[in-house]
């Protein structure tokens, strides 16, 4: 409740007036002086929908993030700011107060030297005294790269995770919290060795998303970065989430597996605000393994869309993969997935993006094999043929086959109490509970990936499920 006249006659005029944006501006603006920090936000966050790249707007709204402690916030604010050449001195001062308030002690005094070598005006002897700077760059230097660990790179140097000692997995810094994501840092248990089958894919993910960072030395020397994305696609049950955690495991490295309820918000320009806070956890925990399941709906064909609002969520999405700068996802793994890849727009497979669609079969009988061999690991076991099983499971994907196990686990459960002792798991107990399960939706998705490949495929998209499709399916 605010209790100056003055601001509240400003209020009410601003109400009467919704579309003023000078005098919403003026009023969030003295609010702000006067200390109402709450009040503020909005008020900006009302301006910017009515002048969403207005450079005051967005300076003031980041300051009463600042203001707030809410440090992740104001960076995102400030970053199409930032990344604009001859950005005004003081949104440089109020970058260094919140890079220092996340920690990052080096590019807070970058920022604010730079800033006060184009205007030393803006000093502010309080911050200047809080940070341990090196000197002061050039004016017009390039900003230092962002390191694993927050430190800045040495100058004219990009990004390089360090190597991890011989036989041993990545070590991956501790979680860093950003204002504003919902999604959560995971340290995945899972590796390839957790993967039945699958190994051209394997194979993929690691030339494409392993190895740049495990011998980040071999491919700079061929000039290739440490992160990138794939998209993985494929029938419902494949094991393309599965597959995403072990990828994350293998390296040691962060996991942050988005949900759709992390992302979509029913306010205009959240959704955005939250995709960009999301990216900004994962640049702040790397090396990072980002999962996007289900990304068709959030990577929608623009084309498809009525409303504006939608396609600036997809605009967004293209702009985090794409960074303010070439080291700006360095580290950062982006895996996708989709059961409906067609529907995907087709900027995110631009090079440089989700540029490698990844087909995740269904599991041949090799595979399903491996599979059921996994799944019945932990448990008491008879003299098993698992190859036996696999070959009576044709279409079956993962999912189905953990479907067989939990039933005939089920069955001798129910054996086992009765007799009073562990009976164990046979092969002719996996054959019956294979007879009762039936395959999910294999055959109805190769029916719509047959109608895209021999109808659709003008530019050669889906030239890799044109074997599948051709045989049996």
């Amino acid at each position: 409740m605010l209790d100056d006249a003055g601001l509240q006659a400003l209020r009410e005029a601003a109400r009467l007036s919704p579309d003023n944006l000078p005098l919403r501006q003026h009023l969030a603006g003295q609010l702000l002086a006067k200390g109402y920090l709450g009040e503020a936000e909005a008020e900006y966050r009302a301006a910017l929908v009515l002048a969403p790249k207005d450079a005051g707007i967005m300076a003031g709204l980041a300051e009463a993030f600042v203001r707030q402690s809410a440090f992740g916030a104001a960076l995102a604010a400030l970053e199409p700011l930032l990344a604009a050449p001859g950005y005004p001195p003081k949104v440089g001062v109020l970058a260094a107060r919140a890079l220092l308030g996340e920690g990052d002690t080096a590019r807070a005094g970058y920022r604010y030297h730079e800033a006060i070598s184009r205007d030393p005006s803006v000093g502010d002897a309080d911050l200047a005294a809080r940070l341990s700077a090196p000197p002061a760059p050039p004016y017009g230097a390039p900003a230092p790269a962002a390191s694993p660990y927050g430190a800045p790179a040495p100058p004219g140097q990009p990004y390089a995770a360090p190597a991890p000692p011989a036989g041993q997995a990545y070590a991956a810094p501790a979680p860093t919290p950003v204002d504003g994501a919902t999604a959560e840092i995971e340290r995945s248990r899972l590796n390839f060795a957790d993967v039945a089958g699958m190994e051209a894919v394997k194979e993929s993910l690691r030339v494409k998303l392993l190895l740049p960072i495990q011998q980040p030395d071999l491919f700079a020397a061929y000039g290739k970065r440490a992160g990138g994305g794939v998209l993985l696609y494929g029938p419902p049950g494949a094991g393309k989430t599965h597959l995403a955690r072990a990828a994350a495991g293998e390296l040691g490295a962060s996991f942050v597996n988005v949900g759709l309820a992390d992302i979509l918000d029913m306010y205009i320009g959240s959704s955005e605000r939250n995709l960009r806070a999301t990216f900004e956890l994962a640049r702040r925990n790397r090396p990072c393994v980002l999962f996007f399941d289900e990304v068709d709906a959030l990577a929608a064909r623009r084309s498809d869309m009525r409303q504006a609002h939608t396609r600036q969520l997809v605009n967004q999405f293209l702009a985090e993969l794409d960074g303010v700068d070439q080291n700006a996802n360095e580290g950062v793994l982006v895996l996708a997935a989709t059961n409906a890849p067609w529907y995907v727009d087709v900027a995110f497979r631009r090079p440089g993006r989700l540029d490698q669609p990844v087909f995740v079969p269904p599991p041949d009988p090799a595979a399903r094999a491996a599979i059921l061999r996994l799944l019945c690991r932990d448990k008491p076991l008879a003299e098993m043929d698992f190859d036996a099983v696999a070959r009576v499971t044709d279409h079956f994907v993962g999912a189905d086959l953990k479907g067989v196990v939990d039933r005939a686990v089920e069955v001798k459960l129910q054996q086992s109490i009765s007799a009073g002792r562990p009976i164990p798991l046979s092969t002719p107990d996996l054959l019956a509970a294979a007879q009762s399960v039936r395959p999910t939706a294999v055959r109805e998705w190769m029916a719509t990936a047959r109608n895209y490949v021999m109808h659709s495929n003008d530019s050669g998209a889906w030239d890799e499920l044109m074997p599948w499709v051709k045989g049996k399916w």
